[in-house]
């Protein structure tokens, strides 16, 4: 009976990383997390195929190293900033006309929720960043 639900359970894991990894490389070009959501597939796949676990770490670095990158000038904070906006008031335009081509609230509310989790990502780099930097003041205080 253990083995069956072992077997179920990373089935499940298999399916749900595929899917997660398939709207990441897919966000890669579109506008979202794509780079994240690529490292929560692998780690999700990794769980139900264990081979697959050597791809986790350089997956995790790359993507933190990208979510680091997006934060470490205020001119990129602005652009990102600019870009999240101008997703929310897409999916408003999109949601309200239309005219527009693929116009109604499934397309718009996939823009605002894109918009969104651009602005909690942008707000969850800054804070990892500035954490680290904290963390390193305060070890550099400690050997002096």
């Amino acid at each position: 009976m253990a083995r069956g639900v072992e077997s179920i359970r990373r089935a499940a894991l298999g399916a749900v990383g595929a899917v997660v990894l398939v709207i990441g490389v897919a966000l890669l070009v579109l506008p979202g997390p794509g780079l994240l959501l690529v490292f929560a597939g692998v780690v999700l796949l990794s769980r139900a195929i264990p081979a697959l676990d050597r791809f986790v770490a350089p997956v995790r670095a790359r993507a933190l190293r990208a979510a680091e990158e997006s934060v470490s000038s205020p001119w990129r904070i602005a652009g990102a900033v600019l870009v999240g906006l101008f997703l929310v008031a897409a999916g408003v335009v999109w949601g309200l006309l239309p005219e527009l081509p693929y116009s109604g609230w499934a397309t718009g509310t996939s823009l605002i929720i894109s918009g969104c989790v651009l602005f909690a990502l942008l707000v969850w780099s800054h804070r990892r960043v500035l954490a680290e930097r904290q963390a390193a003041e305060t070890a550099g205080h400690r050997t002096h």
